[in-house]
């Protein structure tokens, strides 16, 4: 389960980053909205790296800590171009890597369920009912 985690928190990791960089790249017509969503995603995505690692200390294991070991582990990646992109464009990049976490959770809590390791289990369950929402909200937006 160790490298599971250290999987889903390299992405968290990578995501964080690359939101903050669509966040400074941000342009057009939509600015404020999309500026001001695109630092909420980070900052909730940044709490989350603290929880998951935190939850594996508890856990006894040990969270990759490097930039290098995130870029080993990560399968999220920077956009083909750059980070300057139409809005319709970084909020489907952004909708794909929100997927990749809810399907990173979902993993991580049926392992955990497969382990008895209710502490685990019960943070995806959070996490887990957090991407639900967020998806939705993007699926709607981009509708």
């Amino acid at each position: 389960m160790e490298k599971t985690m250290n999987i889903y928190l390299s992405n968290l990791v990578h995501f964080y980053h690359k939101l903050q960089s669509y966040h400074w790249y941000v342009q057009g017509k939509t600015f404020f909205q999309a500026h001001a969503k695109l630092e909420e995603y980070y900052n909730f995505i940044n709490g989350q790296i603290d929880e998951l690692a935190e939850l594996m200390l508890m856990d006894g294991k040990k969270p990759v800590s490097t930039m290098k070991g995130f870029a080993e582990l990560a399968t999220i990646k920077d956009p083909a171009g750059d980070f300057v992109q139409d809005m319709h464009a970084v909020f489907s990049d952004v909708l794909a890597d929100f997927e990749t976490l809810h399907a990173c959770a979902r993993l991580l809590k049926e392992k955990a369920d497969a382990e008895n390791d209710t502490l685990v289990s019960a943070k995806m369950d959070g996490f887990l009912e957090e991407y639900a929402k967020i998806l939705w909200m993007l699926r709607s937006t981009l509708a």
